[in-house]
């Protein structure tokens, strides 16, 4: 009768050690979401020819932009011009680096920069595993623990959730996600030339 629990036993004792949970995680949520950002990385880099690090802030000055239409909605005065400003103050850092991405001569993206992306997302891959774990639980209940009693503050805080719920996990994976090679798409591409 006690060899029947053994084996139950075992691997009771394995997901209190932490071996199984960590596993699971990895093969069930990270692996996953990090092949999902790598597809995004492919799909962006086909469609538009632009280089693989311009998709996050795009999309960050999309979501940007869609708060400001909806802060415009809800808001007036004050309240609005203040929304205004934050989101402006949001956008900054994203329209620099597409503006020093058209300056520097818009989609140069080659080999040195594919294994220099590649690098720096294996070290983050493997480095930053609990970082990107920690804000997709935060992206997960930020708006559910998020309650405040005056209106103009709880659209504020709705805002900052959105737009850190729509951002800061796919800006986690894209930065550790398996990037593009500057070939691909590129039906003129003979193969003779590949990257390691």
């Amino acid at each position: 009768m006690m060899t029947r629990f053994r084996g139950v036993r075992s691997l009771l004792h394995a997901i209190g050690d932490g071996r199984i949970g960590m596993d699971w995680i990895n093969r069930y949520i990270d692996q996953p979401l990090l092949n999902g950002a790598a597809g995004l990385l492919r799909s962006w880099h086909i469609r538009t020819r632009q280089p693989p690090e311009l998709l996050e802030p795009t999309w960050n000055l999309v979501v940007l932009s869609f708060l400001l239409i909806v802060s415009g909605q809800v808001m007036a005065g004050k309240p609005f011009a203040l929304s205004v400003v934050a989101l402006i103050m949001l956008a900054l850092p994203s329209a620099r680096k597409l503006l020093s991405a058209v300056k520097a001569g818009g989609s140069a993206y080659g080999a040195r920069e594919y294994k220099s992306l590649r690098a720096r997302a294996v070290a983050k891959r493997e480095a930053e595993w609990s970082v990107r774990i920690i804000v997709l639980f935060a992206s997960a209940c930020l708006p559910f623990i998020a309650r405040i009693d005056d209106p103009v503050g709880a659209y504020f805080l709705l805002g900052a959730s959105i737009w850190f719920v729509l951002t800061g996990p796919l800006k986690a994976y894209l930065d550790a996600a398996e990037p593009p090679e500057p070939n691909e798409g590129d039906r003129t591409y003979s193969g003779a030339f590949h990257f390691g």
